[in-house]
């Protein structure tokens, strides 16, 4: 619940085991035949089924937008200028 909150998403689970894991492999897969301009949709196509396990509570935007913009901001700074302090 709380990731789909945060981004505002709703959150799909599919019935295995190791579903990061999955996931992974199918990204790992999609950037090894990325040359051949195979899409990631076509990649996962034989996948199992996802389903919805959750969708953002009402109101929570409001409360995660301004954190994720500060958020951005401190990581952008720590990436051009990872030596000094936030």
């Amino acid at each position: 619940q709380v990731l789909s909150d945060v981004f505002n998403a709703p959150v799909y689970t599919i019935d295995t085991a190791n579903s990061a894991c999955l996931g992974s492999a199918y990204r790992a897969i999609h950037g090894l035949v990325a040359e051949t301009h195979v899409s990631l949709a076509d990649v996962v196509k034989l996948a199992p089924e996802p389903r919805l396990a959750v969708t953002p509570t009402a109101g929570a935007e409001e409360l995660y937008r301004p954190l994720l913009k500060r958020y951005a901001e401190l990581e952008q700074k720590i990436v051009y200028n990872p030596t000094s302090s936030c």
